[in-house]
């Protein structure tokens, strides 16, 4: 137990040492491409999984990649960890997310990931964030960029979920595009919260796209939140549903 607490801290450091140094090649690439500045994210991420892999023991395997379409998409994942941030752009196409807009104000990561064309919202802000949602996701499907949302808009814990918001549905309703469902059960290996990282394997289970052409937001939800609860069941146990807080104005 002590070994492997010294390696989870070793990853740790790596994770110190490697951010500065890609935010930089990320930043001083402000200028560039979209894609040139997502190949040296994309660098960033490989030393991560080695590091994970190599130092920590924990690795991941997908299921469902015959479903990922050929067009952008919105992809709904499910949102138990970190782990599941820096995984999907390794079997996916280029993507970025939504995501809080106090995550940029993080020093060389956030100043990174800002160069990355996230949709970063204020979460307070109702009605006005799931417009910001559609009016940038829709110029990021024109440029072939992939939209993630973690519908559940923040970390649940294991064996949780709650009602999903709408920003994702409603970007997904005005433009068509498919959304993906993903689950996964990354947050029994590492937990908010909790310094250690479990060795392993986690699963992640990719859905069929769910094509949105005709449906109402509220109906993208309902079909989505079947899909990967009924998923998480068969990975992870029953999920119990939570209550979200209400907000003026639909959620993002």
């Amino acid at each position: 137990m002590r070994l492997h607490t010294l390696r989870v801290f070793a990853y740790y450091c790596t994770c110190i040492i490697t951010i500065p140094v890609y935010a930089t090649g990320v930043i001083l690439l402000t200028p560039a491409p979209f894609r040139f500045r997502y190949a040296v994210a994309m660098g960033w991420l490989r030393v991560q999984h080695w590091a994970l892999r190599n130092m920590v023991g924990l690795s991941y395997e997908v299921e469902g990649l015959e479903h990922v379409p050929s067009e952008a998409a919105v992809l709904y994942c499910k949102h138990q960890s970190m782990i599941e941030c820096i995984t999907t752009q390794m079997f996916l196409p280029p993507q970025t997310w939504v995501l809080k807009r106090e995550l940029l104000w993080v020093p060389m990561f956030g100043w990174g990931l800002a160069q990355l064309d996230p949709v970063a919202i204020d979460r307070s802000a109702g009605s006005s964030a799931v417009q910001q949602i559609v009016d940038q996701g829709r110029g990021l499907f024109k440029r072939g960029i992939w939209v993630v949302i973690f519908p559940e808009g923040t970390r649940m814990p294991p064996g949780q979920t709650r009602r999903y918001g709408m920003g994702g549905a409603v970007l997904a309703s005005e433009t068509g595009v498919p959304v993906l469902p993903l689950a996964h059960n990354a947050g029994r290996f590492w937990l908010k919260g909790r310094f250690d990282i479990l060795p392993g394997t986690f699963r992640m289970r990719i859905g069929p796209p769910i094509d949105t052409r005709g449906l109402s937001p509220e109906e993208i939800n309902e079909s989505a939140m079947a899909w990967i609860n009924q998923a998480m069941t068969e990975i992870d146990g029953p999920q119990e549903e939570v209550a979200r807080p209400r907000r003026n104005g639909p959620t993002p």
